[in-house]
C-alpha cells in the first residue's frame, strides 16, 4: 500500500477521538489556522497538521506504547525538518477537550513554537478511550 492510501484510509477509519478534533480545527475554525489530516510527510502519515505554522498534532492509542522507540525516531525527523509535534492520548483529548485544545493554541500563538515534542504520559486506557 502506498503512503497515500495509508493516509486515505487512515482518513476513513478515524477513531472517535480523531473526529471530535478534526472538528475543532477543520475549515479555519481554530484560530484561523488551516490544518489538513492523515497527511503524508516524508515517509511518515502525520495525523493533523497546520503546514504555515510548522505544527503536527498527534493522537495516540495504546498501541503506542509498544512503539516508543519509532515514535522517538519519527518525532525527531519531523523536528529535524522544523515542525513542532504535539502528542495526546485519545483518551485525554475525549476527557480533557478544552486542555487539549488549550496547549494547541498556546503552540499556534507561540508562531515558532518550540522544536521540542511534548509527549503524552502513559495510557491508563487503551486508544479508544476504553479502559484496558
Amino acid at each position: 500500500m502506498s503512503l497515500l492510501d495509508n493516509a486515505k484510509a487512515l482518513r476513513r477509519t478515524q477513531t472517535d477521538a480523531e473526529q471530535k478534533l478534526w472538528y475543532h480545527l477543520r475549515a479555519h475554525r481554530f484560530m484561523g489556522s488551516k490544518f489538513k489530516r492523515q497527511k503524508p510527510l516524508g515517509r511518515y502519515v502525520v495525523d493533523f497538521i497546520c503546514l504555515e505554522e510548522k505544527l503536527i498534532i498527534e493522537l495516540d492509542g495504546g498501541q503506542h506504547a509498544e512503539n516508543i522507540e519509532y515514535d522517538q525516531e519519527r518525532d525527531s525527523w519531523l523536528r529535524s525538518q522544523g515542525y513542532t509535534v504535539l502528542r495526546f492520548w485519545n483518551n485525554e483529548l475525549m476527557s480533557e477537550t478544552d486542555g487539549v485544545l488549550e496547549r494547541i493554541r498556546l503552540a499556534l500563538s507561540s508562531k515558532a513554537g518550540s522544536s521540542e515534542t511534548l509527549s503524552p504520559g502513559p495510557s491508563p486506557v487503551n486508544g479508544r478511550g476504553e479502559e484496558v
